[in-house]
């Protein structure tokens, strides 16, 4: 089957580290992207969230608007496994936040909060507003963003997310969801968990060690740090749940407009190469950059 692409979008985290060479070699077959080519730590052909126009392929799906794990690329064959529509309700642009909203939905199955949780979601990019906003509807939740970057507020008001520059003392928090990237961030998640707590960490550090205050009252309140990982699903989902379910499900959720705050700049393919280094070099405020085809 055959794909024009019109969209891609540049996972900023997780590219950023391939782009530097910081995939650590112990990782080097479990971060491979579906479709790459070439080897780590590089060169390599990397991406994961592609939504392009089949031009050729099965009657039913000739015409229709896909989204496919594939890196940033013009024209490319694929199975027809490998692909999923994009709803009537979704447009093309907004699509490609389906990688990322997959991974927040993995996050929250990991996490499993509850009515009247007292939740701080630590880390204002792309994963961690998703998470928040998945979070936002649970009944008598308590929910907070915390990012000290004051450019996040205004994002995380238009998906209706509380949003704090620093987590408020004693938070207390039943639930700490991190997602910051940065090893302060999870030393600030541990402060933020109350007795009995979780903290589930959605960053990846490639091969950067992380240093976590693990004295202090750790154990006296007995926390727990979970990992969460959206290459596997976590146990009590996968007898009835699939990638291509959970990935149907993030694509339906992207029909509220809201989420378009995400998308924060656009560059045609040709200018990918600078667009990369800048990224990986001095993201700035920087949320979802998508590449126009």
């Amino acid at each position: 089957m055959s794909i024009r692409a019109l969209y891609s979008g540049i996972s900023r985290g997780t590219e950023a580290l391939v782009f530097r060479g910081e995939v650590p070699p112990s990782q080097y077959q479990a971060m491979r992207a579906p479709f790459q080519e070439g080897e780590f730590p590089g060169p390599v052909k990397y991406g994961y969230s592609s939504v392009g126009r089949v031009v050729e392929g099965p009657d039913g799906l000739v015409g229709q608007v896909v989204f496919c794990l594939y890196p940033h690329q013009d024209r490319y064959t694929v199975p027809p496994s490998a692909v999923t529509r994009v709803p009537a309700g979704v447009p093309p642009g907004r699509a490609v936040l389906a990688a990322n909203l997959e991974t927040a939905v993995n996050v929250l199955w990991d996490a499993c909060p509850v009515v009247g949780d007292r939740i701080v979601v630590v880390g204002g990019g792309v994963v961690g507003l998703l998470c928040a906003w998945l979070c936002r509807g649970l009944p008598g939740a308590e929910l907070t963003l915390v990012d000290p970057n004051t450019a996040r507020a205004p994002v995380a008001a238009a998906l209706d997310v509380p949003f704090r520059t620093a987590a408020p003392r004693g938070a207390d928090a039943d639930l700490v969801i991190h997602a910051s990237g940065h090893p302060d961030g999870l030393a600030a998640a541990l402060a933020a968990a109350g007795v009995e707590g979780t903290i589930v960490e959605a960053s990846w550090y490639g091969d950067r060690p992380v240093p976590l205050p693990l004295g202090e009252a750790f154990h006296a309140r007995r926390l727990t740090v979970r990992s969460s990982q959206v290459g596997r699903l976590p146990a009590y989902r996968t007898p009835r749940w699939d990638h291509a379910r959970r990935l149907a499900l993030a694509m339906s959720l992207l029909a509220d407009a809201r989420l378009d705050v995400l998308i924060t700049g656009e560059d045609r393919f040709e200018n990918l190469p600078a667009v990369m280094a800048g990224l990986s070099g001095s993201p700035k405020d920087t949320l979802c950059h998508r590449i126009r085809y």
